[in-house]
């Protein structure tokens, strides 16, 4: 009889335990949540630039885990979705495109606080414009007089990507 109880209480705590299993949704986990400083996904908050004594510098700061990050020279700067052409003077360009990413907010409101179409007057950097933050891609646009010799760099804490563009040495904006 005793035996009996027994595996009643188990099968009971077994079917218990399924039970409570199933309520839990399948994508719950035990591990801490992220915090609300760092978004599931990166946001692109800032793009800014400096001119050094050998190299200009493109910054974009990014909140949350930098995400991989492509750079292609390309013909011309295009907008995305849209495909419209970027009014932004040069002959050279660079197109950096940072994916998954966003430059909004999960209500649509935007966090990027960089330039949307600028020129610079430095050596080598001679304008900035952000042109996509479409379908989780963010893309930011660089123009040159001359074609571009780079460095990228990922640095962290915070998190940003750099590129330093050379220029003659002793050139100063």
């Amino acid at each position: 009889m005793h035996h009996r109880h027994t595996f009643a209480a188990v099968a009971a705590g077994i079917l218990l335990t399924a039970g409570i299993g199933a309520t839990i949704p399948a994508g719950a986990t035990n591990s801490p949540s992220p915090s609300a400083s760092t978004p599931a996904t990166a946001l692109v908050v800032n793009a800014r630039w400096g001119g050094h004594a050998a190299f200009d510098r493109l910054v974009i700061d990014v909140r949350g885990t930098l995400p991989p990050v492509t750079v292609h020279r390309v013909g011309a700067l295009h907008y995305d979705g849209s495909g419209g052409r970027v009014p932004l003077a040069g002959r050279q360009f660079l197109e950096i495109r940072l994916s998954p990413a966003a430059a909004h907010d999960d209500a649509g409101k935007s966090v990027y606080q960089g330039p949307r179409l600028l020129k610079v007057h430095l050596p080598a950097l001679k304008g900035v414009a952000l042109t996509g933050d479409f379908e989780g891609v963010v893309t930011i646009g660089a123009a040159f007089d001359t074609t571009p010799v780079y460095k990228t760099y990922r640095l962290h804490a915070p998190e940003r990507f750099v590129v330093d563009i050379a220029h003659p040495v002793g050139c100063r904006a």
